[in-house]
Parts: structure tokens; sequence; C-alpha cells
């Protein structure tokens, strides 16, 4: 089956540097991110559609949205008021009535709340790909269901009850998924948070949809992790053995949360570590 690839932005963030690079030193990590005056970096939100020759669209992830209100928008970072995401998507000729499939790597609100409406006063939320499927890791549901304290503030508290409602929320507990079909494989990760699906893309070059186990291009690294991720050793492991997979495939990386990469290759370097290159700023 032939497919077009497209990298799609969503809202964009500003987020503490010292939280996305873990206990890694400044001294460090700020060769790789700007900062501004608060100690914040840039930060994408960045969806991948993938179109079928059969006419199905898929989104995996929807990004931060703007579902927030003013408030909260403030409180984490968000940049723009309007829905950049459906904005992207009309501009590529998409509506979101023509999204058929949205995967969800995990529930945390800057992959998940882009599947909401944008904030207005008084209203209460709603999806806005009404006539979707969703695909969400077992583990994933549960974790939003019921969140520990630590990471209770990471989760949208009425998503849960509004993907339900649709009669199409297909929650995986395998490597593949009913509704995507078997071409599809779904990576577990638990690292980050417990049960996060990594979708990898088929092809001659497979494309892995690397969520928060690798947000971007400083993370390939295998011992920078974030702040954010609940069990970083886990993470680590995880990561090695999923690059040394991916690398020895010819696969790929796709990045969520880069704000200059969306994906790129992978190497080993002359020390056998696993490296990325050829990073390109967009699909296709």
């Amino acid at each position: 089956m032939k497919r077009r690839l497209y990298s799609v932005l969503g809202n964009s963030q500003k987020l503490d540097g010292g939280a996305m690079f873990g206990n890694a030193p400044k001294a460090m990590w700020q060769g790789w991110a700007t900062v501004d005056d608060e100690n914040r970096i840039d930060l994408a939100c960045r969806a991948l559609l993938v179109r079928e020759e059969g006419g199905r669209n898929i989104l995996f992830e929807a990004g931060i949205g703007a579902f927030f209100s003013p408030e909260l928008k403030a409180r984490f970072g968000v940049q723009e008021s309007e829905h950049v995401l459906l904005e992207n998507l009309a501009a590529l000729g998409v509506s979101p009535a023509d999204i058929h499939v949205v995967v969800l790597s995990h529930l945390h609100f800057d992959h998940a709340g882009g599947v909401l409406a944008a904030w207005a006063e008084g209203e209460a939320p709603r999806l806005v790909f009404e006539d979707a499927a969703y695909v969400v890791g077992a583990e994933a549901w549960a974790r939003a269901k019921k969140p520990h304290a630590r990471d209770r503030a990471s989760f949208i508290p009425e998503l849960p009850g509004l993907l339900e409602a649709t009669g199409r929320l297909e929650i995986v507990s395998g490597e593949t998924s009913e509704t995507l079909g078997p071409d599809y494989r779904l990576h577990r990760s638990d690292g980050h948070t417990p049960g996060m699906i990594l979708s990898e893309i088929p092809g001659e070059h497979p494309l892995l949809f690397a969520a928060d186990l690798i947000p971007g291009l400083p993370w390939v690294r295998k011992a920078i992790t974030m702040g954010y991720d609940r069990f970083p050793e886990r993470l680590i492991d995880e990561k090695g053995a999923l690059l040394d997979d991916l690398a020895a495939r010819g696969g790929h990386l796709f990045f969520t949360h880069d704000p200059g990469c969306a994906a790129c290759g992978l190497a080993k370097n002359d020390k056998g570590h696993v490296v990325a290159v050829s990073p390109v700023p967009a699909l296709p």
C-alpha cells in the first residue's frame, strides 16, 4: 500500500529547560536549545498525518491544541490562542471530518489536547474529530482514568469520557490494532508513562513515531531523559533497545517536540552508539 506522510505542526509551547533535560546540567543542554529569560526552551507539538492510497487519513497524535483557558495557557507556556493543528490540516485540504483514525501514544495534554476544540468562555470541552476512531494503549488509558498524584496535572479529566462516548475507541494491549490493521506495529514503552505506544509506519525505511521516548534530536542520546519521565532508568533501557533495532532495519524517527526537526535517520558511529543522521525539518 502506498502512503503519503506529512508532518503537521500544532500549537507550540515554552517549558523549563531543566525539566526537559532531566539530570543533564545546563552547561551541557544549553548547547542544544536556546533559553529565554525564564529559562524556557521552545517546543513544538507536531502530529504525523498518514494518507493511505485507499483514502483513509490517520492522524498520529494531535499536540496540545488550544483547549486551555487563558490562565492555564499561560501556566503551561502555550504560545497561540487559535487551534494551529486544524489550520495546518486545512492548508493540506484536510478537514476534521476527513480524519478517520486518531492514534494517541498516551493521554498527556500536550499529546492529546489537540483532539478538543479551542477554549471558549462557558463552553464544555468537545471533540473536533467527531467521526474518527481512536486508538489508545491499555495501560496509558488506565493511567489517564486513575492518574498518580505525581502526574495528575498532565491529564485532561473530561477526555476519557468524551472518547468513550464516541463508541469508536479501541484500547490496545498488543503489538497491533484492529482499527489500524496489521501493517502498523505498536511498540510499548513504560519509561515516560506506563503503557505509552509508539507507532511504526511500515515501509522500506520504517518510521517510528517516537512520542516522549525520544521527543527530539537531543534526546536521541541514550542517557538524556526528561524530568517528566516516571522511570528514567527504564526509559534509557527501552530507548537503547529500540534505537539498536531501528538502526539495524534502516529505520527513521519522527519527533513531536523538536521545534526544528521533524524526522531523522539513524546510524552507528565509530564507538558503536546509535546517532541521528540526515535530519529534516518537515515531511514530505
